[in-house]
């Protein structure tokens, strides 16, 4: 078939992964929250913070759910990372509008490290893309629901919770995923604003009713609800689909590594906590990593990471045809991403040049 027909959609796993010793990871938001959440011991030392923070982690048995029907387990020094931004509006998150009682993967990077742990690269999967979802489990209720062809990407999450998005994930890569980070609408909020806000400039009016953010030209520090706002933002930039609002958060991943990096070891120890406090509340992790000490572990062996050395890229896709509100993955070029990921080299820049992703005037807005 060729790449424009519905059929392209379908990525198959292929090849293997490795995983690592599970004592440390993350990055997106990944270096952003973890690197925050130690921090605070190194500097303090106070053996109630760790007890507090450890405390507030969540996490969830990905390797038991899913046993070992997966890409083959390769230890070569890299770390695969799917970071989710859960979009549930329960509890705390309500403010932001009703769902359906089941929360979707509303921002999906797949995280790369690479085995030197000074670069990365970040591919960002577009919730409406259309895959070959894999049968899942329900971890509340047991129910199974059967495998489907053409679903949308983030349906895996509501049909079988962080295991189902980490099984689709590594169907669609080849790739065995060493960790899973999930973060939700209110914990981020109270990230950006203990590290004090994010800086970001823009060089064109942002103004999104759905989002509820305005912003003129320049400069500006985004407290947590303006920075939220950002993220959410879609149909007032670029050609108001989900893949602008990619290029949005993968500026705005940027700056917040930066925010991080900039807070430093002599910042007060209150402040420090607060940080960490607002980190570990914000994060659900897979079981590997949901303790202080892990995420130690893991911040530490990503100090030399630096924003410049992180390469984002979305997933190459076209729109769909018979829907322009949904993309269909081009199966050569991504299958060139996750073999590059594979073999940790850089993603070529040919993989995407023919995607409709990555492209557009969303990507100049915000630096």
């Amino acid at each position: 078939m060729s790449e424009q027909s519905r059929g392209t959609g379908r990525i198959r796993g292929t090849g293997a992964r490795r995983r690592k010793p599970s004592h440390r990871r993350r990055v997106k938001t990944v270096v952003a929250w973890t690197a925050a959440g130690v921090v605070v011991l190194g500097g303090s030392g106070l053996a109630y913070a760790y007890f507090a923070l450890d405390g507030n982690l969540k996490g969830v048995d990905i390797n038991a759910a899913l046993g070992t029907d997966r890409p083959d387990d390769v230890d070569d020094g890299s770390e695969d990372i799917l970071v989710l931004g859960s979009d549930s509006r329960s509890g705390a998150n309500s403010a932001y509008g009703r769902d359906e009682g089941t929360a979707r993967s509303d921002t999906a990077m797949v995280v790369h490290v690479n085995r030197g742990h000074r670069a990365a690269d970040i591919v960002s999967v577009p919730r409406d893309t259309l895959v070959d979802r894999p049968a899942c489990t329900d971890p509340d209720t047991g129910r199974v629901t059967p495998a489907a062809t053409d679903a949308m990407f983030n349906s895996a999450y509501q049909a079988g919770g962080p295991a189902c998005a980490v099984k689709t994930v590594e169907a669609m890569s080849g790739i065995r995923m060493d960790h899973y980070v999930e973060v939700d609408f209110t914990g981020f909020k109270k990230l950006v604003d203990q590290l004090g806000g994010v800086g970001i400039t823009t060089d064109e009016v942002i103004d999104d009713p759905s989002s509820h953010l305005r912003l003129a030209p320049g400069t500006h520090t985004l407290d947590g609800e303006q920075a939220l706002g950002l993220v959410r933002t879609r149909k007032s930039v670029g050609d108001g689909s989900d893949l602008g609002r990619i290029q949005l958060q993968q500026a705005f991943v940027k700056a917040l590594m930066e925010q991080v990096k900039s807070v430093g070891v002599l910042t007060s120890p209150a402040k420090l906590f607060g940080i960490a406090n607002a980190a570990t509340k914000a994060l659900t992790t897979d079981t590997d990593l949901a303790s202080v000490t892990k995420l130690t572990g893991f911040a530490n062996g990503l100090k030399g990471l630096a924003a410049k050395n992180v390469d984002m890229v979305t997933l190459p896709v076209q729109y769909d045809p018979a829907d322009p509100n949904r993309v269909i993955p081009l199966e050569k070029d991504a299958q060139a991403v996750w073999k590059a990921l594979r073999a940790d080299t850089a993603i070529p820049a040919s993989a995407t040049a023919a995607s409709a992703g990555d492209k557009g005037a969303a990507g100049t807005l915000v630096r």
